[in-house]
Protein backbone atom coordinates (compact mmCIF):
# COMPACT_ATOMS: atom_id res chain seq x y z
CA UNK A 1 0.00 0.00 0.00
CA UNK A 2 2.67 2.46 0.51
CA UNK A 3 4.18 1.58 -2.80
CA UNK A 4 1.20 2.82 -4.58
CA UNK A 5 1.43 5.46 -2.52
CA UNK A 6 4.19 6.66 -3.86
CA UNK A 7 4.40 5.09 -7.10
CA UNK A 8 0.23 7.27 -7.93
CA UNK A 9 1.51 10.50 -8.13
CA UNK A 10 4.34 9.86 -10.64
CA UNK A 11 1.90 7.99 -12.47
CA UNK A 12 -0.70 10.58 -12.85
CA UNK A 13 2.21 13.34 -13.29
CA UNK A 14 3.43 10.85 -16.54
CA UNK A 15 0.11 10.62 -17.76
CA UNK A 16 -0.74 14.50 -17.97
CA UNK A 17 2.24 15.49 -19.35
CA UNK A 18 1.53 13.04 -21.65
CA UNK A 19 -1.84 13.92 -22.75
CA UNK A 20 -0.84 17.33 -23.09
CA UNK A 21 2.24 16.53 -25.40
CA UNK A 22 -0.30 15.03 -27.49
CA UNK A 23 -2.60 17.62 -27.99
CA UNK A 24 -1.91 20.65 -30.38
CA UNK A 25 -0.26 22.27 -32.85
CA UNK A 26 3.69 20.92 -33.67
CA UNK A 27 4.73 23.88 -35.85
CA UNK A 28 2.03 23.54 -38.42
CA UNK A 29 1.77 26.09 -41.15
CA UNK A 30 -0.93 28.77 -40.54
CA UNK A 31 -4.23 28.45 -42.81
CA UNK A 32 -6.25 30.93 -44.28
CA UNK A 33 -9.56 31.78 -45.92
CA UNK A 34 -11.29 34.61 -47.09
CA UNK A 35 -14.70 35.87 -46.16
CA UNK A 36 -16.45 38.34 -48.60
CA UNK A 37 -19.23 40.36 -46.32
CA UNK A 38 -18.76 43.26 -48.60
CA UNK A 39 -20.62 44.82 -51.59
CA UNK A 40 -18.62 43.98 -54.44
CA UNK A 41 -16.97 40.74 -55.39
CA UNK A 42 -13.53 40.18 -54.46
CA UNK A 43 -10.35 38.35 -55.74
CA UNK A 44 -6.99 38.09 -53.33
CA UNK A 45 -3.48 37.79 -54.48
CA UNK A 46 -1.59 36.22 -51.23
CA UNK A 47 2.12 37.27 -51.61
CA UNK A 48 4.44 35.49 -48.97
CA UNK A 49 7.92 36.77 -47.98
CA UNK A 50 9.09 33.79 -50.05
CA UNK A 51 8.06 35.43 -52.82
CA UNK A 52 5.14 33.21 -54.00
CA UNK A 53 2.20 34.45 -55.03
CA UNK A 54 -1.10 32.69 -54.62
CA UNK A 55 -4.40 34.18 -56.39
CA UNK A 56 -8.05 33.52 -54.81
CA UNK A 57 -10.33 34.21 -57.29
CA UNK A 58 -14.42 35.59 -57.71
CA UNK A 59 -15.56 35.48 -54.40
CA UNK A 60 -18.91 36.71 -54.44
CA UNK A 61 -20.38 38.42 -51.02
CA UNK A 62 -21.21 36.86 -48.06
CA UNK A 63 -19.84 33.90 -49.37
CA UNK A 64 -15.71 32.52 -48.41
CA UNK A 65 -12.92 30.71 -50.21
CA UNK A 66 -11.44 27.70 -49.38
CA UNK A 67 -8.68 27.49 -46.70
CA UNK A 68 -5.14 27.54 -47.76
CA UNK A 69 -1.80 27.07 -45.96
CA UNK A 70 0.64 29.13 -46.10
CA UNK A 71 4.91 29.48 -44.97
CA UNK A 72 4.87 31.19 -41.64
CA UNK A 73 6.50 35.06 -42.00
CA UNK A 74 5.29 37.85 -43.49
CA UNK A 75 2.17 37.98 -45.94
CA UNK A 76 0.90 40.59 -48.11
CA UNK A 77 -3.14 40.14 -49.26
CA UNK A 78 -4.04 42.11 -51.82
CA UNK A 79 -7.77 42.25 -52.10
CA UNK A 80 -8.91 43.81 -55.47
CA UNK A 81 -12.74 44.34 -55.68
CA UNK A 82 -14.65 44.06 -58.67
CA UNK A 83 -15.22 47.99 -59.27
CA UNK A 84 -11.25 48.08 -59.15
CA UNK A 85 -11.07 49.48 -55.64
CA UNK A 86 -7.62 48.13 -53.92
CA UNK A 87 -7.27 46.74 -50.46
CA UNK A 88 -4.06 46.42 -49.28
CA UNK A 89 -2.68 44.54 -45.54
CA UNK A 90 0.57 43.44 -44.55
CA UNK A 91 1.00 41.13 -41.52
CA UNK A 92 3.00 38.69 -39.99
CA UNK A 93 1.83 35.12 -39.72
CA UNK A 94 2.44 32.50 -37.10
CA UNK A 95 2.87 28.76 -37.22
CA UNK A 96 -0.01 26.91 -35.71
CA UNK A 97 -2.91 30.09 -36.69
CA UNK A 98 -6.05 30.40 -38.43
CA UNK A 99 -6.93 33.37 -40.02
CA UNK A 100 -9.43 35.11 -41.72
CA UNK A 101 -9.62 37.80 -43.98
CA UNK A 102 -12.64 39.16 -43.96
CA UNK A 103 -13.84 42.21 -46.59
CA UNK A 104 -16.39 43.90 -44.15
CA UNK A 105 -19.55 45.87 -45.25
CA UNK A 106 -18.02 48.19 -45.10
CA UNK A 107 -15.34 47.09 -48.14
CA UNK A 108 -12.35 47.25 -45.51
CA UNK A 109 -10.05 44.20 -44.67
CA UNK A 110 -10.04 43.02 -41.30
CA UNK A 111 -7.73 40.15 -40.37
CA UNK A 112 -8.56 37.85 -37.22
CA UNK A 113 -6.57 34.60 -35.95
CA UNK A 114 -7.26 31.77 -34.13
CA UNK A 115 -4.62 29.61 -32.39
CA UNK A 116 -5.01 25.68 -33.50
CA UNK A 117 -4.92 23.79 -30.35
Amino acid sequence: MNLLKKIAPVFLITLTVFLQSCSGCDNENPTAKVTNLGTDEVSVQVKTSGGNTENINNITPNSSSATTSYAPGEITYTVVLKSGQELVETVTVNHCEDYTITVNSEDAIVITSTPRD
